[in-house]
């Protein structure tokens, strides 16, 4: 298990003070990459291999969001490789340890010069190795696009929005998914979220954002013009089950 201790800063909070649902995203996805830093097999060892780690899905539980200058522990390992996907579990706990948010994650691994996915070698594997899985109620990857969701303003991809893959960030789409309901009367106060990453978006494209609530789900599709998502975020509000959560769900290699 690798782990990163630090506070919750001003620029992870919202105006009430507490910890946005994406700081908690950034703050699982820093580890892992700080993990790969410094095994070895972080950014500059990607590139040289012309390989790159894909986000395939997130499923993200909130227990709390953590405030302005706690101490927190990020902690994050494999679970598991299996053809080219690869599974990583996190967990993020308070100053007492008591777990604050959890989350599983499923990697696709590419080959950048065919634009493929490929299996990771048995060396990479074996420096990352392998833990048991975090003992929580797993869903499937799989999130369902909204019918007859209501369409909203377009956006445009910004250099802000891009990461060291010249694609859109992991969490921007989340960014963006939160912002939107903000703009139409939703309160962000979530207990969880499913991503699931179809496609990438690269700077200067046109995302087609729509939304549907149902049942204390709020689904965004960002989609192309011809309405194929480039992701679909699906935000579980508080108070309310996910029909999916607690429903033990297989992976498909």
């Amino acid at each position: 298990m690798y782990e990163v201790k630090s506070r919750v800063r001003l620029s992870e909070v919202s105006d009430n003070g507490c910890m946005t649902l994406p700081g908690i995203i950034n703050s699982f996805q820093d580890a892992s990459i700080f993990q790969s830093e410094d095994l070895g097999v972080g950014t500059k060892y990607l590139e040289e291999q012309k390989k790159a780690w894909v986000l395939s899905s997130w499923q993200v539980e909130i227990l709390r969001y953590p405030k302005l200058g706690e101490e927190i522990r990020t902690c994050t390992w494999p679970t598991g490789f299996h053809g080219f996907f690869g599974d990583r579990n996190f967990v993020m706990k308070d100053q007492n340890g008591e777990v604050t948010a959890y989350a599983n994650s499923i990697w696709v691994y590419m080959d950048l010069a065919s634009g493929r996915p490929t299996r990771p070698s048995e060396e990479e594997i074996s420096r990352y190795g392998m833990e048991e899985p975090y003992p929580m109620e797993y869903a499937s990857r799989k999130v369902p696009m909204p019918e007859g969701g209501v369409k909203t303003s377009r956006i445009k991809v910004r250099k802000y929005h891009i990461d060291t893959n010249h694609h859109v960030n992991n969490c921007q789409y989340v960014q963006m998914a939160v912002e939107l309901l903000e703009e139409n009367g939703m309160e962000p106060d979530f207990s969880g979220l499913r991503v699931e990453y179809k496609k990438s978006a690269v700077y200067g494209d046109i995302l087609y954002p729509s939304y549907k609530i149902q049942d204390g789900i709020s689904t965004v599709a960002l989609g192309d013009e011809n309405g194929k998502p480039y992701a679909v975020v699906e935000l579980k509000h508080k108070g309310e089950q996910n029909d999916e959560i607690g429903r033990k769900a297989s992976i498909d290699d």
